[in-house]
């Protein structure tokens, strides 16, 4: 390849590379897309935030904790039987059928 080719070559490759780094990637998104689940996670197994006496991430203290909340598929929480707001108690989900 003769140089002014290559340098016709890179540019459109770097072209191509900023459009598609830069164009929404909807798909991706809804791929990817996470809601808080609360209610889900067991013990010690909470992604974030579980009230009161803990701090972060694997600091929930029994089995289904209300106020913990674990990272799921967007529409997942309900059918699993979580809630997608903080609740009291800590009874064990009932898995929703559609």
């Amino acid at each position: 390849m003769k140089t002014p080719a290559k340098f016709a070559a890179a540019a459109a490759s770097l072209a191509a590379a900023a459009l598609l780094a830069t164009s929404p990637a909807s798909a991706q998104a809804q791929a990817g897309a996470k809601e808080k689940c609360y209610g889900v996670s067991l013990k010690g197994k909470n992604d974030c935030a579980a009230g009161p006496g803990t701090s972060c991430a694997g600091t929930s203290t029994v089995d289904y904790q209300g106020n913990a909340w674990k990272y799921v598929a967007k529409g997942a929480c309900i059918k699993m039987g979580g809630t997608l707001e903080a609740h009291a108690g800590n009874a064990r989900p009932a898995p929703k059928r559609s």
